[in-house]
């Protein structure tokens, strides 16, 4: 089997959250102790994902390239791939397809965070699809900002609405997708929608035409953040406060869960701590080590 490879759509020109975003990119914000992107990166981490690309603007890729290096400091081999005008989420497949080569991918939006104790189970599930798409569905009290899901009474999926208007459910498709390697080709067909972007919906409608996507639905124990307006970036920030005080664990360490999962030993945990030696995240990686 193809080893599945992951994507970090971290570009966009962020103006939601103008003008905090108007000199840095959304992704690189804090989410109380660390950059927003560690908790998309850590969730591919935690789905066995070790060779990822970045999807950046031009402009930010640097900074990001400053942030995380290689990835070799995890175990990680990551990729830069600059995307030079937003076009909307289906783009990434396009501007990945050399990247992919053919391969399975799992896409996480940058500005998305995902907290469950199940979720590494539910995200091997959805790796073990080989064929087809799996995407999650989130029940939410505002489903009008989203793509939704519509439900036969049977419980299967007829289609997925881009911002309804009247919603056919409360559950929204998260921003994390797990495509098989067809993801590419497909995306190239896809048409620009009204708002003039490639909608994802677009791309899973195909799938769903096939009869290739099925929805996971992500219950009561899980939390998905969507991090796109100033309130949420605040409520990310308190709600990742709030469970690591109160738990003494971290969430979205990616130093952890290379750690963790062997991709890095011991040593490599204790240099990485060493940077961060001044504050409370770097005492924490050097508990891990006893």
């Amino acid at each position: 089997m193809t080893q599945r490879k992951g994507i970090i759509l971290a570009g966009g020109s962020g103006t939601r959250l103008y003008p905090i975003t108007m000199g840095l990119s959304k992704q690189l914000l804090p989410i109380y102790d660390k950059p927003m992107v560690y908790y998309p990166l850590s969730v591919l981490m935690l789905a066995g994902i070790r060779e990822m690309a970045v999807i950046t603007t031009p402009q930010d890729q640097a900074q990001f390239q400053r942030l995380l290096g290689d990835g070799s400091q995890w175990g990680l081999e990551l990729t830069y791939i600059a995307q030079p005008e937003p076009e909307g989420l289906a783009q990434a497949y396009i501007l990945a397809k050399d990247f992919l080569a053919g391969a399975p991918s799992a896409m996480v939006l940058g500005d998305n965070i995902f907290f469950g104790h199940g979720l590494p189970e539910i995200l091997a599930a959805a790796d073990a699809q080989t064929t087809g798409g799996t995407v999650f569905g989130y029940r939410v009290a505002d489903p009008e900002r989203y793509g939704v899901v519509d439900f036969a009474p049977d419980g299967t999926v007829r289609q997925i609405v881009e911002k309804p208007k009247v919603a056919p459910s409360r559950y929204a498709v998260t921003g994390l997708y797990f495509l098989d390697g067809t993801a590419p080709e497909r995306a190239a067909k896809v048409e620009k929608s009204e708002r003039g972007e490639l909608e994802i919906t677009t791309l899973l409608e195909m799938y769903l035409a096939d009869g290739k996507l099925s929805v996971q639905q992500m219950g009561r124990g899980y939390a998905w953040l969507d991090t796109g307006t100033h309130g949420s970036l605040l409520d990310a920030g308190n709600f990742v406060r709030t469970l690591s005080e109160r738990q003494g664990q971290q969430i979205g360490s990616p130093d952890e869960i290379a750690y963790q999962r062997g991709w890095i030993d011991a040593d490599a945990l204790r240099a990485r701590a060493e940077i961060f030696g001044k504050n409370q995240y770097g005492e924490y990686l050097l508990r891990l080590l006893g």
